[in-house]
Order: structure tokens, then C-alpha cells, then sequence
């Protein structure tokens, strides 16, 4: 019996075919039904069919009341990004459209921030094609959080993203008693129309924009971040035992006598790897990653499978975890706590002196960690000879020995081979019981995290390798070859610094030779960076497209189940495979979800980097909002027409206006990314050390502005 699923694409392949066809003329829903002989018995089928071909955007009703598809109509289907100065950029959700459109100001006609829309090219002279949004296909922000500002019988909401052009209008009866200095959410009631704001009705007030912890509560209810799990998945939950019971050891490897150990960040609770290294007597390296088997407790389909795929991933705000699972599990029992047997799945690798797996075994276990190691701790093993903790973990010493061997082979691999390293300073933001910041430091790599990001990277290369070579449903990492026109772009760019990128320019080792070439330069910074622009986002796909900037052909997330939703979906897989569970139907059933699981993955994990994002930069200006008139040391890192940015030490970012250059007349040189002085030849352009003058903070427009101070010596 042929599959109902299946049937039903088939008809809608057909109806696609047949409106696409050069002698289709536009026709109303009857002409239709009548031109391709549908029946009166079909017709709720297919109006049902034209309906779903809409909402996927594969079908578009015009004005007129006919069906077109966008292709004929020359329509490109796009997310809006706005800017508070009215225009904005159309993102097309197929990446075979090419660049972001710009649409300008009097071409937006009602669009707002985030909504997915249908625009076409208006002018294609420019840098960047320019459109025009003639139709919005589905509202993307419905909620929005900003600062009420009373203005006498009425008010407005002040967004707090500063992408949304306009205030939003609350009369009097839509205000919910909000005062001036509350923070709200407010729904959009009526979008804006004929120059008009748009009008919205407070259906929330978080408290007032002073109150501690309101900051980032408001970040929360503008990413729409769920933070609370229903009572089904409380109750789903209840019964799960704390520790792991007797029958859930039959079929598994016993590895609770290995001396694995786990290595995080001192504050980490959720704690999903661990590890273990001998050496083999052939002289290869035994590398065993253990993750833990969370699919074992989130069964698929049920409300908190459900909960966990909608979240897709938990996410790390400065003051708090949003987790992805109930801490029920995600500290408790999927957690690998030191001294509790723990179910595990486990990938165990053999790798020669090349770094090589030469084989694995990947298998259900159960394991029992013998020490919850840090960073800090192994890093102090490693490189201090009078470590105080040498004589407590003496006994895993030599391991810890043979991880760094076995680290520094894996990383010569992977740089032989071509990966891309980057050196950006990420920031640890230290907070008071209130929220208040009290430190900010560049967060810390050294030889421990790169022992567990080496590790990571093997058995995430050695699962995916495997599972694609046995072409089953999978959901894979992938990052994408940068366009040829970003490509050119770049080469231009550096070759006026006297870098060249070799060969095609398809291949990682091209970037990766540009960036050790640039490394302890005066332009090191400034190669980073545009490196980094030039590249595509990586992303979450059904099929395998490679890894570009790891220089992996094949690559996955599996690492990491407490808090991805990608590696959990991974994990079912492998173990329906090592029970030979993957019969025809389930693989026909997964083949068809795999695309979904990884679109909604990747939505969420570019939502929660977002909000991370926000949350670090809100506490970044409130730590230097009562620093005004103090001098800093830092290093120039962007450059636009308006002005300079300036990296601290500590990781903050503040902007120098153009308009307060006034030693002399600065150009700006797109080109070159530099402002140069017209008579003095001063020049500023990214990599160069500064000295700046803190002048102005802005914590709701999360804004830091600097001047530069008389200390900068001509360039």
C-alpha cells in the first residue's frame, strides 16, 4: 500500500508542475480545479492541498485572487531585518538567492523586524540589490518588550530592540495601569500603516526598569524564551529514579572500573562527557569519549521530547541557565557525576601516532566517573611542576600526561589538514547575589579546554563518518564553502596588506595560512575578522555537506545531549542502529523528519546565541556606567563610515564617533576600512592600540562611547 504521505506530495509536485508550466496563465481557485480535471468528490483535498502549498510559500495568491508561484513572479521569500532609521535587509530563506536586498525606507510598506515576507529586485546597479516587500507572509514578532513612556491620556512602548523602527502607540485602555519606567510586553494589535506607529496593548508589566533582575527577565520575554516546564512534563518526569536501577544494566558494557574522569568549568553542573586515555601496546592511543544516554530518559514523541525539540538547545545567559531539560535530569541523573554509575553511550576510538582512528567501537554503557576535574585544576597538573593538587591526583597524573600527547597529535592533524583557528577573546562576566557585574575578564583557553575540544571533535568526526557511510537518516554539522564573490572580495582587501589567499580559495588551508601568516602583526585583528565575515554560518542538515572550517568531511554534533537537541536526535539513531531497529519504514519515517529537526534546530541555536549575546552586552555597559571620565588601553576592532569601535582588555567594546575627530579632517576609506587625517596623514584602522576616554554610557541602548584620548601618537 503506497504511502498517504507520499501521495500527498505527489499532488502537490503535480499542481507545482502544472501552474509553473510556460502556457499557465494566472487562474482563480475554479479555473483551476476545472484545468486540471479535479472533481467535485477532490475538492476539499485540494483546497486543502493550495492551502499548505501557501503556508509553505511553494504557492502565492495575488491580488486578483490567482495562483502564481513565486518563481514567475520573480518573488524571493525572505526574514526582514529592520533598522530603527526605517530601512532594512530582506534575508532570503534560500541560500541560492544570493545576497541580503536592501529595501529602503519607502519600500518596506508595513513590514516589521523578523517578519517573513515576499519581496522582488527593484535595482540590481548598486553594491547590493535593492527590493521592494510586496507582500508579508507571516507576522514574526507578536510580542514585544520595551520601556513604557507615559505621554498624558496615552503612551508608548520603547522597544528594546533597537532594530524596530518605531514606538509603539497604547491608548489609554490597552495600558493595563502601566507608569512611566515599566517594563512591558506589548502585542501588536493593528502594524503599522500610511506613516501610522503601531499599535499594540500591554499584556504584561515585568516591573520597573530599576528593579534588580528585570534586565534580564526582559531579555527572556523579548527572545520568547520559554523558562518554565508544564506540569505533563513535570509529572512525564516523576517517576524517574534519581540513580541508575538494576535492569537498566542487562545489554550494556560494563566500564564503571575504568578510570575516566570528567573536565569542565568549575561552575558547570550539567556534566554530559567524559573521558578516558590509555596507551595500547602496539603504541597506538585508546581514547574513550562516554556521553551521557539522555535519550534513555526523554522517550521520542512524548511532551518533554516535544518541550526539548521546541527549545532546541538550553541557553547560557550571564546570570542563569535556561536549560533544555528539567534539571531533574540535566543535573541529575543524565548528569556524570564523580562517583555515580551513570548510563553512557560511548564511542571508543584507537588512534595511531598520526592521529589517525584506525578504529572504534561504539556501544551502550555503563560508566562511573572517578573525578569531576576543571580546567583550572588540569591545566595546573599539566604545566606546574610544584601543582598543590599533584599529590590528590597523583594516581591520574600519567593520564592526564598521555590526554596532552594525544591532544597535540590530534591538533597537528587537524592543522596539517587545513582547520581554520580563529583568535577571538570571549568574555567572563562575574556578578554580585543582585546582577550586578563586578568583574570582566577574557574567558580562558588553554592546554585543558583544548584537550576536551580535541576529544570532542574525534568522536563527533568518527560518528558522523560512520553513519554516512552507512546512508542512514542523520542530522550533520554542516559549514559550507564561502561564495566565490566573498572570496574576491577578501583577496582584493588583503592584497593591499601584502596577503595573498592561494590556490582557489575553496579549500580552509587557504584562510588558515592568511591567518597564521597574520598572527603577532600589527594587522592581526583586523585578518581575523574579515576572514570570519567572508565565511558562511554553520548550520544544522539532514544531508552531509561538510565541515568547511574544521576541514572535516564529515561532522556532527553528538557530544553534547543535556543541552542540544541535534546530538539527543543522534543519539536515538545510533542506538535504534545498534539494536538493528532501522527497518525500511522507521528509515523512510526519519528520513522524512531529519530536514525539520535540523531547520528548527538551527532557528534556536541562532536565537539563543543572540540573546546570550544581549545579555553579555547589557551587563558589559552597566559595569562601565560609573567608569565616565577614566582612560583605557585598547585595540581599534571595527571600522565604519560613523565612527571607530575599540576593544578593552576585557573584552567590552565602546565606539568613537567621527564627529569627534577634530584634530584634523578624517576620510573615511571603505576600501581599506580606515580613516586617514587630510592634512596630519593620521590614519586608524583595526589592530591599532589606542587610548580612550570613556564619555557616555547607555544601558537600555546596551551603547558605549569613548573619545580618544590626546595620548595616541601620530600613526
Amino acid at each position: 500500500m503506497e504511502d498517504s504521505y507520499t501521495v500527498l506530495e505527489e499532488k502537490k509536485e503535480k499542481i507545482i508542475n502544472f501552474i509553473n508550466d510556460n502556457g499557465y496563465k494566472p487562474m482563480r481557485i475554479s479555473d483551476l480545479m476545472f484545468s486540471m480535471g479535479i472533481s467535485s468528490k477532490e475538492r476539499d483535498l485540494f483546497f486543502k492541498l493550495i492551502d499548505e502549498l501557501i503556508a509553505d510559500g511553494k504557492l502565492v495568491l495575488t491580488k486578483k485572487e490567482k495562483f502564481m508561484t513565486p518563481q514567475k513572479l520573480n518573488m524571493i521569500l525572505g526574514t526582514f531585518i529592520s533598522n530603527a532609521k526605517g530601512f532594512g535587509f530582506v534575508e532570503p530563506d534560500n541560500s541560492a538567492s544570493g545576497d541580503d536586498i536592501f529595501i529602503p525606507p519607502t519600500a518596506v510598506n508595513g513590514a516589521m523586524h523578523r517578519d517573513k515576507v515576499w519581496c522582488v529586485i527593484t535595482n540590481t546597479l548598486g553594491k547590493r540589490p535593492e527590493g521592494e516587500i510586496v507582500k508579508i507572509f507571516e507576522r514574526g514578532m507578536h510580542n514585544i518588550v520595551g520601556t513604557f513612556k507615559q505621554n498624558g491620556s496615552y503612551g508608548f512602548v520603547i522597544p528594546d530592540d533597537k532594530n524596530i523602527a518605531q514606538d509603539i502607540f497604547i491608548s489609554k485602555e490597552n495600558s493595563l495601569g502601566a507608569v512611566s519606567g515599566h517594563k512591558v510586553v506589548a502585542k501588536i494589535i493593528k502594524p503599522p500603516a500610511d506613516k501610522k506607529s503601531p499599535e499594540g496593548k500591554i499584556i504584561e508589566i515585568l516591573g520597573h526598569v530599576n528593579d534588580p533582575g528585570i534586565d534580564i527577565i526582559s531579555v527572556i520575554k523579548q527572545f520568547e524564551l520559554p523558562t518554565d516546564f508544564n506540569d505533563k512534563i513535570y509529572k512525564q518526569i516523576e517517576k524517574t529514579a534519581n540513580e541508575v536501577t538494576a535492569d537498566q544494566y542487562k545489554g550494556r558494557k560494563d566500564l564503571t572500573s575504568l578510570p575516566m574522569v570528567t573536565i569542565d568549568g568549575e561552575d558547570a553542573k550539567d556534566l554530559d562527557d567524559a573521558v578516558c586515555v590509555r596507551k595500547l601496546e602496539n603504541g597506538n592511543y585508546e581514547l574513550g569519549v562516554h556521553i551521557a544516554d539522555v535519550s534513555n530518559y526523554v522517550g521520542e514523541n512524548t511532551a518533554l521530547d516535544k518541550e526539548a525539540l521546541k527549545r532546541g538547545t538550553s541557553v547560557y545567559l550571564v546570570d542563569r541557565v535556561i536549560p533544555m531539560l528539567p534539571h531533574k535530569l540535566s543535573n541529575g541523573i543524565c548528569s556524570l557525576n564523580e562517583g555515580t554509575d551513570r548510563l553512557a553511550l560511548s564511542c571508543i576510538m584507537e588512534i595511531d601516532l598520526q592521529g589517525k582512528v584506525v578504529g572504534h567501537e561504539i556501544c551502550e554503557s555503563v560508566i562511573n566517573v572517578k573525578k569531576r576535574m576543571s580546567y583550572s585544576k588540569v591545566y595546573e597538573l599539566l604545566t606546574n611542576d610544584e601543582c598543590v593538587y599533584k599529590d590528590q591526583y597523583k594516581e591520574l597524573l600519567p593520564m592526564f600526561k598521555l590526554m596532552e600527547e594525544l591532544r597535540n597529535i590530534l591538533l597537528k592533524k587537524r592543522i596539517k589538514r587545513g582547520a581554520i583557528e580563529f583568535n577571538f577573546l570571549e568574555a567572563k562576566i562575574i556578578l554580585d547575589k543582585n546582577g550586578k557585574p563586578l568583574e570582566i575578564k577574557p574567558y580562558e583557553r588553554n592546554i585543558a579546554t583544548s584537550i576536551i575540544e580535541e576529544f570532542m571533535l574525534a568522536a563527533n568526526e568518527t560518528i558522523a563518518e560512520q553513519f554516512y557511510w552507512l546512508e542512514l537518516p542523520f542530522i550533520y554539522r554542516t559549514h559550507e564553502e564561502p561564495d566565490e564573490e566573498k572570496i574576491e572580495k577578501l583577496s582584493k582587501f588583503i592584497a593591499k596588506m601584502g596577503y595573498v589567499i592561494k590556490g582557489s580559495g575553496t579549500h580552509p588551508k587557504s584562510f588558515q595560512k592568511i591567518l597564521e601568516k597574520s598572527e603577532n602583526t600589527p594587522e592581526d585583528m583586523l585578518i581575523n575578522k574579515i576572514v570570519l565575515r567572508s565565511l558562511k554560518q554553520a548550520r544544522y542538515t539532514a544531508d552531509n555537506l561538510g565541515h568547511f572550517g574544521l576541514a572535516a568531511k564529515y561532522y556532527c554534533h553528538f557530544t553534547s545531549p543535556i543541552r542540544r537537541y541535534p546530538d539527543l536526535q543522534i543519539h536515538r539513531i545510533i542506538k535504534e542502529y545498534l539494536k538493528g531497529e532501522l527497518n525500511e519504514k522507521r528509515i523512510e519515517q526519519l528520513s522524512k523528519k531529519m530536514p525539520e529537526v535540523a531547520k528548527q534546530c538551527s532557528v534556536t541555536e541562532r536565537k539563543a546565541q543572540d540573546a546570550e549575546t544581549e545579555t553579555e552586552l547589557l551587563k558589559k555597559a552597566e559595569y562601565m556606567k560609573d567608569k565616565i571620565n577614566e582612560e583605557f588601553e585598547g585595540i581599534i576592532s571595527g571600522v565604519i563610515s560613523r565612527g571607530i569601535f575599540v576593544q578593552l582588555s576585557n573584552t567590552v567594546e565602546g565606539f568613537v564617533s567621527s564627529s569627534s575627530l577634530e584634530d584634523d579632517f578624517y576620510a573615511f576609506e571603505e576600501e581599506n576600512m580606515r580613516f586617514i587625517g587630510e592634512r596630519t596623514h593620521k590614519c586608524y584602522t583595526i589592530g591599532d592600540k589606542v587610548s580612550v576616554r570613556l564619555i557616555k554610557v547607555s544601558v537600555e541602548e546596551r551603547r558605549i562611547d569613548f573619545e580618544f584620548t590626546e595620548n595616541n601618537e601620530k600613526n
